[in-house]
């Protein structure tokens, strides 16, 4: 009994980290992004910058993560690049895709 307590508890921590939405986000633009604004696609808000203090240089990509405890997968995306420009990208679903690529085209 105390080992399948044991397994419960340890099972618990990966449970809460199930409703994380991760997806990679490559930059194929001429342009560093230096803020990611996200928000579900039924909120009017943009919430917190996702890179914080962090930016993504021109051709690179990132493992982004998303943890704001929402069983959610479509979500608008605004990009600040470098020249402080932004570009919002409405209604993107993440979880189908599960990748994201900026391109200057877009």
């Amino acid at each position: 009994m105390g080992g399948a307590a044991a397994l419960l508890l340890l099972a618990l921590p990966g449970a809460a980290l199930a409703e994380d939405l991760t997806f990679t986000l490559t930059n194929n633009s001429s342009y560093a992004v230096k803020s990611l604004f996200t928000s579900p696609a039924d909120v009017d808000s943009w919430e917190e910058d996702v890179f914080a203090d962090k930016y993504l240089p021109a051709g690179n990509y990132i493992e982004v993560t998303i943890g704001d405890g929402r069983e959610q997968c479509v979500y608008d995306m605004k990009f600040v690049l470098e020249d402080d420009s932004e570009f919002i990208e409405p209604a993107v679903d993440l979880c189908e895709l599960g990748e994201y690529t900026l391109t200057d085209a877009t």
